[in-house]
């Protein structure tokens, strides 16, 4: 039953992602996936749009109608696939200052999400993933090195997860994307390794996610988000995960799940979580009380890897 909790359409996410969320549906269930959570970006106030979104002449209101016509197909296409794949319908939180509490909370009240991904993309209100330029530009104004840009990082990441507690939480180490050296150990810098160690802490405490994401081997790097190194440190918390291909089109739906699956073992992780709808009960086990169908299920890496999916 592979499954994924973090993807984007060209048609919600123009100018990041490519071809219609139909479509990456579809490519979904061809790939025999079981489960995929749709999670396009909220919206984003004018001072913090991309380089192309500014060219193609975004506004704030048409972020906001982008919003309301993703929530409007994704749910005419879960029931058109219901038979075929189970839908959760979800998004991603850009947390770039304290002010986005209320954008987020803006969607949350304007649309019935089942779960949503907390993510960091913006350091000082830059993009830190976008591109070499502007990820430079963010570690100046953090004083000059990729030391001190991860300590504010994480610092932020903190934040977030204070502020917001979210389910899944998505790349959780996405800073190193750029930086002088991806693969380098984040145990090199203590005083950014204990920010690590304190938010792992934070996420378990609540009963919080780790997405295991596949687009950092994609990206060029040998493992995915977040490093074996990090992961190990969550499941002695008792952290758990979920997996995701953080797709952008349906050619990366699924990509390289073939290698997570052989990075378990490395990071020691025995069990992945995945998130299912349910009628709200007594019984139940709700792990967010904003979305009473949520519920989280469980499938031991054994299992998984004798899934049809893999053959």
């Amino acid at each position: 039953m592979p499954f994924s909790h973090h993807s984007h359409s060209g048609q919600f996410c123009p100018g990041h992602a490519q071809n219609s969320l139909e479509d990456v549906i579809q490519t979904a269930i061809s790939k025999k996936m079981q489960v995929f959570c749709l999670t396009e970006h909220m919206p984003r106030h004018k001072e913090d749009f991309y380089p192309e979104e500014i060219e193609s002449g975004n506004t704030e209101e048409s972020h906001a109608a982008n919003e309301a016509a993703y929530w409007e197909e994704a749910v005419r296409l879960r029931e058109k696939y219901a038979s075929q794949i189970k839908i959760i319908i979800g998004f991603e939180i850009d947390w770039i200052r304290p002010a986005s509490r209320d954008l987020i909370d803006r969607s949350l009240a304007r649309f019935p999400f089942e779960f949503f991904i907390g993510s960091v993309h913006h350091m000082h209100t830059v993009p830190i993933d976008y591109d070499r330029a502007m990820y430079e530009q963010a570690r100046e104004l953090a004083g000059g090195t990729d030391e001190r840009l991860f300590e504010d990082y994480f610092d932020a990441q903190f934040d977030m997860l204070q502020q917001l507690q979210p389910l899944v939480v998505g790349h959780f180490d996405l800073i190193r994307l750029k930086s002088d050296d991806m693969e380098r150990s984040f145990t090199e810098w203590p005083g950014v390794w204990s920010k690590i160690l304190r938010n792992l802490d934070l996420i378990a405490s609540y009963g919080g996610m780790l997405e295991l994401n596949s687009a950092a081997l994609r990206k060029g790097m040998t493992e995915p988000y977040p490093k074996a190194e990090i992961c190990k440190e969550f499941v002695a918390r008792g952290g758990r995960f979920v997996l995701s291909d953080d797709s952008h089109g349906v050619d990366q739906v699924a990509l390289n799940f073939h290698r997570v699956l052989k990075f378990l073992d490395l990071a020691g992780i025995t069990t992945l979580h995945y998130l299912q709808l349910g009628v709200p009960s007594v019984s139940a086990i709700v792990p967010d009380a904003r979305f009473p169908q949520t519920q989280v299920a469980e499938i031991s890496v054994a299992d998984l890897s004798k899934m049809e999916f893999w053959s």
